[in-house]
Order: C-alpha cells, then sequence, then structure tokens
C-alpha cells in the first residue's frame, strides 16, 4: 500500500523565498512615503467632499473614511437616527446630513419638504428606492422603480385588487387566520405560564400566512409556504446588514431568496391566470382578481377585433405581488404590535373598542365581520389610524437624487444623494398635541385627518403612495376588533419596553411581551 506524499519546501528553498519577501519588501520601503501621502490625500478628498455637499446642514463635522456612520446605522438604527431627527430639529432647516458607505444622505423632517420629495419622483428629479440598496436587493421589475405613463398605466392594472368587492373576500380570509392563530397564540400562552410569550415573531407568521392566503390563495402548496416563509425570513435578515455581496453574507442570502420568492409568485400567477381563463371563475384571491380583469382585457379585444393589449409577463407580475407583500407585511406587523401595545396602556380606548364591537358584532353568532359591520367600527377604525399616526411603520422612504435639486433658496441636494424624508417625524407635526396617542382625532366632530392631512404621511404621498393603504387598515381594525373581543390580555412592563427598535419597521423594544387569556367561553366557529 503507497503512503501519501507531501511536498515540503526544503531549507534552501524556505531560506530563498524569506529573501525574496524581504527583497520586495525592502523595494517598496522607498515608495511608502509617496503611498501613505496619496492615502491621506484621498481621504482628504472624501472629507472636503462631503463637507462640499454638508454645506450648511447640520450634521457630523467630520466622518470615518468610505464607512462614515455604517457602523451606528447597523448597530443601533434607533440611536443613529434619533441622533439626525435632534439635528433637524435644531436647525430651521427642517433636515441634517449624514455619510455612509461612500454616500452622502439627508434626514428631511420637514413635511413641506417631504412632500416636494414625493411630489418630484421622476427620472430628471428623484427615484424612489425603497431601501438604500434596493435595486440590488428586489431587482429591475419593481413597482417601487416605475415612473411616468408606465408607473400609471401599472396602477390602473392594480385598481381592480382593491375594489369593495375584492376587500369583501379578503377581509374574510384575514379573519379565518387570524382566529386560527389567535387558537395559537392563548394555547402558548398558557404553557407559557408563569412567563409571558413575545408576539413579534408570532404576528409577523400570522401575517405572512394573511399574505400569502390573500395574495396567492390556492396557488402555493403547504411545502412551498414553509418554503416561502424561510425566504422571507432571510430577506428580511439582509434587510438590516451591510450590502457585502458576496457568498454566504446575509446580503447575499437575501438577495437569492428574493430572485426564488419572485419565481414562486410568478408561477402562481400563471396557474391564476389559466383559472381565470376558464369560463365563470370567480376571483378567490388577490392575483385571481388581477388575472381576472387581464383575461377580460385580452377578450374583449379579440371580440373587437382589435390588436391584443400589451399585457405584463408573469416574471414582473410576481415582482409586483413581491412588492406588495414587502410592504404589507412588515409595516403590518408593526402596526399589529403597537395596537396591542398602546390598547394596552390606554386602558379607556380599549374599553370604547370592545364596547363598540359588541353592539355590531359577536362571537357566538359564529358567524364573519361583515364588511357593513366592519365600516360601523366608526372608532375602531379611528384607533387603527391614530397607532398608524402614531408609530407610523413605514418611517422613511428612501429617495436618491437623479439632479442636483434646489430643495430651499440657501440649499440644493447634490445629485447622487439618498435622501430620506421622515413619515414618523411628519405624522408628529401639526396634530393637536402631536405626541399623545388620541383616537378621538379622528373623529366626525374633530376631523383632524383633514385638518392635518398633509403632516399624515404614514402611507406616503404622490404618485408612489401606498395603493394597498385601505386593505392594510381593514386587516389593523380586524385584528383589533377581534383581538380586543376574544382575549383578555397585559402587557409584562419593564424598564424601556415601549422603546422603538428597527426590524427593519419600528416595533417594541421588548418585542411585545404579553400575557394572554380567553375572555368569552368559546371561540367562534368560522
Amino acid at each position: 500500500m503507497s503512503t501519501p506524499t507531501h511536498t515540503q519546501k526544503s531549507p534552501q528553498a524556505k531560506k530563498m523565498s524569506f529573501l525574496l519577501n524581504k527583497m520586495m519588501i525592502t523595494s517598496l520601503l522607498p515608495f511608502t512615503p509617496y503611498l501613505l501621502s496619496l492615502l491621506l490625500f484621498l481621504l482628504l478628498l472624501e472629507q472636503i467632499s462631503y463637507l462640499t455637499k454638508k454645506r450648511t446642514a447640520p450634521g457630523p463635522p467630520v466622518v470615518l473614511p468610505f464607512l462614515g456612520n455604517a457602523i451606528l446605522l447597523v448597530r443601533n438604527p434607533t440611536r443613529f437616527w434619533d441622533r439626525q431627527s435632534a439635528l433637524a430639529k435644531s436647525s430651521p432647516l427642517g433636515f441634517s446630513s449624514n455619510y455612509v458607505i461612500g454616500k452622502f444622505i439627508l434626514f428631511i423632517r420637514d413635511t413641506h419638504l417631504s412632500h416636494k420629495i414625493f411630489a418630484n419622483v421622476r427620472p430628471d428629479a428623484f427615484a424612489l428606492v425603497g431601501h438604500p440598496f434596493g435595486k440590488k436587493l428586489f431587482g429591475d421589475h419593481n413597482l417601487i422603480y416605475m415612473t411616468g405613463q408606465e408607473h400609471k398605466d401599472l396602477r390602473r392594472r392594480i385598481a381592480p385588487n382593491f375594489t369593495p368587492k375584492a376587500l369583501s373576500t379578503y377581509t374574510a380570509l384575514q379573519q379565518i387566520i387570524i382566529l386560527h392563530h389567535l387558537q395559537n397564540w392563548l394555547r402558548l400562552s398558557s404553557q407559557a405560564l408563569p412567563d409571558p410569550i413575545t408576539l413579534r415573531f408570532l404576528v409577523r407568521d400570522m401575517n405572512l400566512e394573511t399574505s400569502q392566503t390573500v395574495f396567492v390563495g390556492p396557488y402555493l402548496s403547504p411545502a412551498a409556504r414553509e418554503k416561502f416563509k424561510s425566504d422571507y425570513n432571510l430577506f428580511n435578515v439582509g434587510l438590516m446588514k451591510l450590502p457585502i455581496d458576496l457568498p454566504g453574507t446575509a446580503f447575499r442570502n437575501a438577495r437569492l431568496a428574493v430572485s426564488r420568492l419572485v419565481e414562486t409568485l410568478s408561477v402562481c400567477a400563471e396557474r391564476s391566470k389559466a383559472r381565470m381563463e376558464i369560463a365563470n371563475s370567480e376571483p378567490t384571491c388577490l392575483i385571481d382578481f388581477w388575472m381576472h380583469e387581464t383575461v377580460q382585457e385580452l377578450r374583449n379585444a379579440a371580440q373587437a377585433g382589435s390588436p391584443e393589449p400589451a399585457v405584463i409577463s408573469e416574471v414582473e407580475i410576481g415582482a409586483h405581488l413581491f412588492d406588495f407583500l414587502f410592504a404589507a407585511q412588515d409595516a403590518s406587523t408593526s402596526s399589529l404590535l403597537w395596537a396591542v401595545t398602546l390598547l394596552d396602556s390606554h386602558p379607556e380606548v380599549l374599553a370604547k373598542v370592545r364596547e363598540e364591537v359588541a353592539g355590531i358584532w359577536s362571537p357566538d353568532s359564529d358567524s364573519l365581520i361583515t364588511a357593513e359591520q366592519l365600516s360601523r367600527m366608526k372608532y375602531t377604525h379611528a384607533v387603527g389610524r391614530e397607532v398608524v399616526r402614531y408609530r407610523a411603520p413605514a418611517t422613511m422612504v428612501p429617495h436618491i437624487a437623479s439632479i442636483d435639486f434646489p430643495l430651499t433658496e440657501t440649499y440644493t441636494i447634490p445629485k447622487g444623494t439618498i435622501v430620506f424624508p421622515s413619515a414618523y417625524e411628519s405624522c408628529l407635526q401639526g396634530f393637536s398635541d402631536p405626541e399623545r396617542f388620541d383616537p378621538d382625532r379622528f373623529s366626525d366632530e374633530r376631523q383632524e385627518d383633514r385638518i392635518y392631512k398633509r403632516n399624515y404621511l404614514a402611507f406616503g404621498a404622490g404618485a408612489h403612495q401606498c395603493v394597498g393603504q385601505r386593505y392594510a387598515l381593514n386587516h389593523l381594525v380586524l385584528f383589533i376588533a377581534m383581538f380586543c373581543t376574544l382575549i383578555d390580555f397585559k402587557r409584562q412592563r419593564t424598564d424601556g419596553c415601549d422603546d422603538i427598535e428597527f426590524v427593519p419597521t419600528i416595533c417594541p423594544k421588548d418585542d411585545c411581551k404579553v400575557f394572554l387569556s380567553p375572555r368569552c367561553t368559546r371561540l367562534p366557529s368560522l
């Protein structure tokens, strides 16, 4: 049997290698001062570039080379954005500046200036990016990056997905899923005693199932749902990491997960279209409403002898569905967690919600909350809207300046700047006593939603205002109505438990730890 041989350097070879390395280092020594001078010169240029772009805007006077303040942004985003907010408040300009991963950024606190950004999303002004490194993450076929007529045409095609008939279909699905998860939460809470349970991940899983069912319904198998959940978690983790696109990194894993998610959603669109082409097929989920409209458009053109209208490919539809998912999933999770937190800390509001819902819907009826009943829950709707105002889940909406844009008479945003209009800050301005949680501000008597409409930027503004905001509010109101009616709950309160944490939307710092118990003798059978 032969034994493996190992190639080893002889003492002479080792000595030769050492001498060569020493000669190389010695030969470079005379250039060391020049290399150091070049490095210092480049660092100086970077600082000069930052200060030139910053001008009179509040912001750090000196930043780390290339990284800037990226380390603080990743490690403690809450602290980073609180600093930017404090800097913006300290100046009459209404904005502040910083530097992250070679990018100059601008944080906009002033509502008027935020509207100016939202109103100028076009190729020769601002590009909406959704995330500072979103294009790498989301891909090119995404609603976020569309402008002009193409964007208008797509929103026209999307509109039938959010008609009263479609929303009524979704509310039935939402309630069944909410009830199923509430039953599970009660079981988990009972098993965990005397400890509380953490709601954040439970709410996230509920919302993911809701999104899967409402958006693509029967076209996603149980196995595909589990894979979908795993990929979406990879995406969520990558959102909060540095954009290092190398094998094994969280960012690369997130990018690949998005590609798989879009592919899965594309297949669902293809299956839905095939089903909607069958005569008398009724839509049962969002993609069905979309494909039903597409099929009808193609049929009408054929009957009229007109040229076949241009339709969106399944891959593009998959990307748009992912955009819906991203918009609905994390923002909705944030709002539901804050609803539980705020109702627990405001028992008078909770009592009014329970009184209103009890007068409209009874769990003993074993029936769903109808669209008509939902519309009568005026105060519960006001609570939902106040939750979204008080803790706007999509705190900022990143844009990139395509040109040098004159923001004010004294400041021009340099081309390439990442601009962050703050919906969160705007929602805490203008309103009467804006730092107070007060659902009555949305009552018919006070009508602050109309008076301070420009400050209510929780769903954005302009051409890219959230197309699914009615769906999002319905989901929040249904959850509040069912959760408060069916469950008694109490938060485990600790120091700082209600502080804001970015994950990537905002949630309570303790991830909303609660004790749950049944409030009625039995849960409804829906």
